[in-house]
């Protein structure tokens, strides 16, 4: 487990995150990252939750129509 400590950025309060935290979520100084609200807590991620839910319906959709977008593909 890792400890954040929070830390007065300005008129601001900002935490410090550690270069393995870095890596783990793949992002880099300058990099965005979304805060979602999630039933367990907080969740901090590179991805957009909401392209993630449009991948989702359209991975649905590629596998329901697999036949067809193969046909589209000849």
């Amino acid at each position: 487990m890792t400890t954040l400590k929070l830390k007065a950025v300005g008129n601001s309060t900002g935490v410090i995150l550690p270069k393995e935290i870095l890596s783990k979520l793949r992002v880099e100084k300058g990099d965005e990252l979304y805060v979602v609200e999630t039933p367990d807590g907080i969740t901090l991620t590179p991805y957009d939750p909401e392209v993630e839910q449009q991948m989702v319906a359209a991975r649905k959709i590629m596998k329901k129509r697999r036949g067809v977008l193969r046909e589209l593909a000849k």
